[in-house]
This record gives C-alpha cells, sequence and structure tokens, in this order.
C-alpha cells in the first residue's frame, strides 16, 4: 500500500502521523505542501476524498485566516479554496490520502482508519 501525506515537517502532528505510517510499513509520498503548494485542483480533489467543505480543512488559529476575515466568509468555498492556493499555511495537516480516501490526521493515530 502506498499512500499521500500532506506533510509540514514542523508540525508535531504530522511528523506523528509519519512515524506511524511508517511504523505499521506503509509506503509514504511526503507532499511537503509549503514548499511545494496546492492547486486549486489538488484542493478540490482533496475535499472531495475528505467530503468536506474547505472551511474544514482551514488553520482558523492562523494570523492570516484572522487578517483576511475568513470567518465571514465560511460559505464561500471557491474564495475559500483561493484563500488556502495563495496561503498554504491555512491548510490543516496532516492530511493522508490513501486511494478514494482521505483523513486530517488530528489527532495522528485517526489515519490507522484508511491503512
Amino acid at each position: 500500500m502506498k499512500v499521500k501525506i500532506f506533510h509540514n515537517t514542523r508540525c508535531s502532528k504530522s511528523r506523528k502521523a509519519l512515524d506511524i505510517l511508517r511504523e505499521n510499513g506503509v509506503k509514504v509520498e511526503i507532499i511537503e505542501y509549503l514548499k511545494t503548494p496546492l492547486d486549486k485542483k489538488d484542493i478540490e480533489n482533496i475535499l472531495k476524498k475528505l467530503d468536506m467543505n474547505p472551511i474544514d480543512i482551514m488553520r482558523k488559529g492562523e494570523d492570516i485566516f484572522k487578517k483576511l476575515e475568513l470567518e465571514k466568509h465560511i460559505n464561500n468555498k471557491q474564495l475559500l479554496i483561493n484563500a488556502m492556493v495563495k496561503h498554504p499555511i491555512l491548510i490543516e495537516r496532516p492530511i493522508v490520502i490513501s486511494g478514494t480516501q482521505a483523513i486530517v490526521g488530528r489527532p495522528p493515530e485517526l489515519i490507522l482508519e484508511i491503512i
């Protein structure tokens, strides 16, 4: 089995999720989305696999979230997706994709459900 992890090396939860994958013998494609930002289509595909809305995978505590007043636009999916494209720090992590399934690893142990 091979999975993708949208990973931030500075995030302890993301590092823990990566450890869990490796400890379970899972082959991992690591996507450091802060270094290689996602485009609109990538985010839309992730949202579809997660069966979530954009606001559900956004880091609401980030300064840029507050500065852009995104809490006022929680139902404007395209605006939120565009904000994540422009400011990838807004994307919650880690996100793990296995085939047609995806999960936000908060807490990291949740990823065990799809591996």
